[in-house]
């Protein structure tokens, strides 16, 4: 497709070229370099139907997952697709509510916006028993320094009489005290059932 030099979406706005001028009552003052404002963007989120079954999952403590049927590999959260294949998962996938630490990071410096999160505390991508990809979540119930590569892993859930139909039911993974899962090739981390 051809545009004209006023149509095409790549050529710089003509108003970027015209010299700007301010008036002589404000020539003396400091250019603005920035501007900050509060900022609220609401917005209607649709989960879809593998999304949706995961979240009435969480709200009976059941965390499903859906299988690839070309490749095998389990997803959870599910989104209906396969992103390694591209195809239409199969499902769903209860898997149990154990795993292992795949990876961590501990913080050790407060957040603003999370006033709840109380340094030092450990952020990890948990690998379900059964998934072939992580989640991520808080490793609680221990000191930060307990938490290696391999840690096994439970979900802790809130009380049942607080369960409702979203992940924030799990408040954090804690040890189970069993063996640490021996992770002897960390460059496979995250990709679990690649395709074939």
């Amino acid at each position: 497709m051809t545009y004209s030099k006023s149509q095409d979406p790549s050529s710089r706005p003509a108003g970027l070229d015209v010299e700007v001028t301010v008036p002589d009552s404000i020539a003396g003052v400091e250019r603005v370099q920035s501007v900050r404002t509060p900022i609220r963007i609401e917005y209607t989120y649709t989960p879809g139907e593998a999304l949706s079954a995961y979240l009435r999952g969480m709200k009976d403590k059941k965390i499903l997952a859906e299988r690839c049927p070309k490749t095998g590999q389990v997803f959870v959260p599910p989104r209906g697709v396969s992103p390694v294949a591209g195809i239409l998962t199969e499902g769903p996938v209860e898997l149990p509510d154990t795993g292992y630490v795949e990876s961590f990071n501990i913080t050790r410096v407060p957040i603003a916006s999370r006033p709840e999160l109380e340094p030092p505390y450990v952020s990890a991508w948990v690998l379900l028993d059964g998934a072939s990809v992580g989640l991520m979540g808080l490793v609680i119930n221990c000191q930060p320094e307990d938490v290696k590569l391999g840690t096994r892993v439970r979900a802790v859930w809130k009380p049942d009489d607080e369960l409702e139909m979203a992940a924030t039911n799990i408040l954090g993974w804690e040890p189970t005290g069993e063996p640490d899962v021996d992770i002897v090739d960390i460059e496979t981390i995250g990709q679990k059932g690649d395709l074939e």
